[in-house]
């Protein structure tokens, strides 16, 4: 009997552990719900009752994403380290790698401007009036040393970045209180910047939260970038705290110039002031040394990172505006390691990976940097593939082969044993073989071949009057 009491009290440990291990895994589970929920992680239902609960699939794949991003390992599991991860201090702006959302690693639009004004409206009592000025001056100049933009203090009258301290209750996006989300902003043209006032805003000191560091952070997505992937950038969404010797990470200068251009000072060269992510408006006339737009063929055409459209033809590649087409450079200056003569090239900007394709291999970018463990073989897609595409509509990838295509999406399971499919059966006017396929800033798609390209409208056949030749329209050649 004795024995018989001691293991039922023993039980009743045992269960009260576990009801307690149960109800805190539920509690961290609808924590880490509603974080990737708020960050743009995971969609939120339109049904209320919806909300309640992600799929596990969703969550899984959200909760991944997360760690891919975060630099943790990607489990897909709620373990401790993601869970301490969404507790650090960070932006209260979303994320820009939601796998459902249309979003891209920029953040919203750009200052037409180069030169820009700022006015601090109020000021933390952490610091004071003086000092609060010194950091945010400081921030300011971060992006400064970096690009043609230059930001002026003023006291009075509409500025365009607009600068406050604000406490839970005095702004349209209530902060959360000491910890977690220190401040927010909004694209161009709002150039609203938002601190929350409180947190305890320190200079100098590796205590308290650096008004320098993140107010640089904030004016970053004023100025139309987007959260950096890189754990070590300033746009990165978590605060890392203060360094004393703090410098931007080459992903923040090159996002930044991808949007303005490069800082063009007294010793700058004319070489210099080209750069390869941030063309000119010009199509200037090509060198003889390197390949010319106008006669080469169209081996990969993309809308890439930044809303950049690239066009590749054999080591070569160059970017077209509205204005024509820029000088080539190497493939290889951009995408180090990244062969010549492509099959195809997409970029999505679901997962911000673009993917390049030749023979039987796949190479996958973020932004200009190859992810681990690619290139990889093509295991079910055929080698040697004619195009590739991003179709907005859907969120989803075609590939082009001859007369038949497939259809792959990034974030799920695909079975893609029922392709190939005819082009016919899905586009109306389009030609087998295209030599490159995208989609642009209009959301239209476009075929190539040889000299001829192809517009297709929403319903998926290809606009009167076209073909038109690329050579004069894309190109801008006389």
């Amino acid at each position: 009997m004795a024995h018989w009491l001691q293991y039922t009290i023993f039980l009743t440990a045992v269960l009260r552990v576990w009801s307690s291990t149960e109800t805190s895994r539920k509690r961290e589970f609808t924590e880490a719900q509603i974080y990737l929920r708020r960050f743009g992680y995971l969609d939120t239902p339109l049904n209320p009752e919806a909300q309640k609960d992600s799929s596990e699939w969703d969550m899984k794949v959200a909760i991944s994403l997360f760690q891919r991003v975060s630099g943790l390992s990607v489990t897909g599991s709620l373990d401790r380290a993601t869970l301490l991860k969404m507790r650090q201090p960070r932006c209260g702006v979303e994320d820009p790698f939601n796998q459902k959302s249309f979003k891209y690693r920029r953040f919203g639009g750009f200052w037409r401007k180069k030169n820009l004004t700022y006015r601090i409206y109020s000021h933390t009592p952490d610091m004071g009036k003086s000092a609060t000025q010194t950091a945010i001056r400081s921030a300011f100049n971060f992006w400064s040393d970096v690009t043609p933009l230059s930001f002026k203090e003023v006291n009075s009258g509409l500025a365009d970045i607009r600068i406050s301290f604000h406490k839970r209750d005095g702004c349209p996006s209530p902060f959360d209180g000491p910890g977690h989300v220190l401040a927010h902003a909004e694209a161009p043209p709002s150039g609203i910047v938002h601190f929350d006032e409180d947190e305890f805003w320190t200079e100098g000191k590796y205590y308290g939260s650096n008004l320098r560091i993140v107010a640089a952070h904030e004016i970053g997505h004023a100025l139309g970038l987007g959260h950096s992937q890189y754990t070590g950038a300033l746009m990165a969404a978590h605060y890392t705290g203060y360094q004393a010797n703090f410098r931007l990470h080459i992903d923040d200068i090159r996002g930044i110039q991808a949007i303005y251009g490069k800082k063009i000072s007294s010793t700058t060269t004319a070489d210099d002031i080209y750069d390869e992510t941030h063309p000119t408006t010009m199509a200037p006339f090509p060198r003889s040394d390197v390949l010319d737009p106008c006669n080469a063929k169209l081996d990969a055409i993309m809308l890439g990172p930044w809303r950049k459209t690239y066009a590749f033809s054999g080591d070569y590649v160059w970017t077209v505006t509205d204005m024509g087409h820029n000088s080539p450079v190497k493939i290889s200056l951009l995408w180090k390691g990244l062969p010549g003569n492509l099959n195809a090239a997409v970029y999505s900007p679901r997962t911000n990976k673009t993917y390049f394709f030749k023979g039987e291999k796949v190479w996958r970018f973020t932004n200009y940097r190859l992810d681990y463990r690619y290139p990889k073989p093509l295991k079910r897609i055929p080698a040697n593939i004619d195009a590739a595409l991003y179709y907005e509509k859907n969120k989803k990838i075609f590939f082009f082969k001859g007369s038949g295509y497939w259809q792959w999406d990034e974030m799920v399971y695909n079975d893609l044993s029922i392709y190939p499919k005819p082009i016919s059966r899905l586009f109306t006017g389009i030609p087998s073989n295209p030599d490159a396929a995208f989609t642009w800033t209009n959301g239209k798609m476009y075929f190539f071949k040889d000299d001829r390209y192809w517009r297709v409208n929403e319903q998926l056949s290809a606009d009167s009057g076209y073909p038109l030749s690329k050579r004069v329209r894309w190109m801008r050649c006389s």
